[in-house]
């Protein structure tokens, strides 16, 4: 049996987005669960829209999320393998140079429309005489190559969709590159799949309409057909194509704001593949082991963003809180803050069980690192009581956190001796001072949770400072 070979062959013109990155994920799958080899293919011949930092970012993120590739290639290295097969075609006469103008083919485009035709080139630069060609070639005329497409049924089985078929009558002439050295699309992918002996294409279902002009350029040019399989569309909310106008999904965004490579890796998988059973989370080498294309839905998958923060989640609360303080701490430290990491430790495990990306720290734990605390008077009260009920409950919490000594400074016995005091019926008279006293904020980890963070010292200076606010 033929050894498997896959490729990801994104174009550098902009972020990789996670649309293609589901395509590189289920194409690393299906090679190295076949012991097969997966390809990165840069497709950049597209000299004025392709730029260095798109490909960096597309190299950044693959490595980021594990997907490691076996050989890599730039089309813009290979153009004389191109012309190779282009002077191929020209030669046999199957393909031929287009002289026509461009207002001309969309006056020709307009009128078929008008008529209800789907839009084709007409053939006009097919029955050029070799004279009227040498002479259009000498004056260095305006062209392009067209393919000769001839009228013929297509029909493929794809691995996910079973059998497909076109009319290639209705297509027309299609170009293939603007001249030897600089080929479109269609024809740098055939010779490429051909050249590298990609036995699989696997790809997003809206390049199925360009199976059928690839089929035919691999029969003219006598190369052996790969197998095809077509992935269902990451859709949006509104159940249309993921796109920029769903916001932004490129995987650097992502990263920013703290989702981890294991959890995007997983999320990804599951739109459009299921395991065959309820299981929602997967190591990346257990997904090796488990990919099937058998398994792969024809249907559309919805990107649900709180289905990625619950796997997200998931995937914070495995961490230990050594590594999970080492991935907080760039967050703080990008909000201005020193962070000490033996400090942090304890700072997320109050949160590890809250949080669904990495970014939300800032907002959950900022103030355990700033030197005071800003926030209005009024939300010391609790409830219907006053400012002096609550200037009267900090000063009894003052005096209870000076009566412990430094070795009675624990979760366990902070919320012993507190709630011994609270001897109003209603604990919050006590606590709801003491939470915003300690934080700053209305909703944050309990009292005795922050102070055992926080320590005596800062504890009390911070209820003092409360105290100060209300006087």
């Amino acid at each position: 049996m033929k050894k498997v070979r896959t490729r990801f062959a994104p174009s550098p013109t902009g972020a990789l987005h996670m649309g293609n990155v589901r395509a590189a994920l289920f194409n690393y799958l299906f090679a190295k669960h076949t012991e097969g080899t997966f390809v990165l293919r840069i497709e950049d011949t597209d000299k004025e829209r392709s730029k260095p930092e798109w490909e960096q970012d597309i190299v950044d993120n693959l490595t980021w999320l594990g997907l490691e590739w076996d050989e890599f290639y730039r089309q813009s290295e290979r153009t004389e393998i191109y012309a190779k097969y282009l002077t191929q075609l020209l030669t046999q006469g199957k393909a031929y140079y287009c002289f026509c103008k461009e207002e001309d083919l969309e006056a020709q485009r307009q009128d078929q429309l008008s008529r209800g035709v789907a839009p084709s080139y007409k053939g006009t630069c097919r029955t050029l005489t070799p004279k009227e060609l040498e002479k259009n070639l000498q004056e260095k005329k305006p062209c392009v190559i067209r393919f000769l497409v001839p009228a013929k049924i297509v029909s493929f089985h794809d691995l996910i969709r079973g059998q497909v078929k076109f009319d290639a009558g209705l297509m027309g002439d299609i170009v293939i590159a603007k001249d030897l050295t600089t080929p479109l699309y269609n024809f740098s992918v055939v010779v490429d799949d051909f050249e590298m002996t990609i036995t699989h294409v696997i790809r997003g279902e809206d390049h199925i309409s360009n199976t059928p002009k690839q089929i035919l350029l691999q029969e003219a040019l006598g190369f052996t057909r790969p197998a095809y399989a077509h992935l269902p569309l990451v859709l949006g909310g509104d159940r249309t194509k993921l796109s920029k106008r769903h916001g932004d999904n490129s995987v650097t965004q992502f990263r920013i704001q703290g989702y981890l490579p294991e959890a995007i890796v997983n999320f990804l998988v599951l739109l459009g593949w299921n395991p065959g059973d309820n299981r929602e989370l997967f190591t990346l080498e257990e997904l090796v082991k488990e990919f099937s294309l058998e398994r792969v839905h024809k249907g559309g998958a919805v990107f649900n963003p709180k289905r990625l923060d619950w796997i997200n989640g998931s995937y914070i609360r495995k961490k230990s809180l050594k590594e999970l303080a080492e991935f907080c701490k760039p967050y703080l430290e990008s909000a201005g803050f020193d962070v000490d990491l033996p400090l942090l430790e304890k700072v997320v495990s109050l949160y590890q069980e809250r949080l669904k990306k990495l970014s939300e720290i800032v907002g959950f734990a900022d103030f355990f690192f700033k030197d005071k605390l800003s926030y209005p008077k009024d939300m010391l009260r609790w409830k219907k009581y006053t400012e002096k009920d609550a200037k009267d409950a900090l000063e009894q919490c003052e005096n209870i956190a000076a009566s412990l000594k430094a070795d009675e400074w624990t979760k366990e016995k902070l919320e012993q001796v507190f709630l011994a005091k609270a001897t109003m019926g209603d604990r919050g008279y006590l606590l709801w001072p003491l939470r915003v006293a300690l934080s700053g904020k209305e909703a944050s980890a309990g009292p005795f949770e922050i102070a055992s963070v926080l320590g005596k010292e800062k504890t009390v200076e911070r209820i003092q400072e409360a105290i100060q606010l209300l006087s």
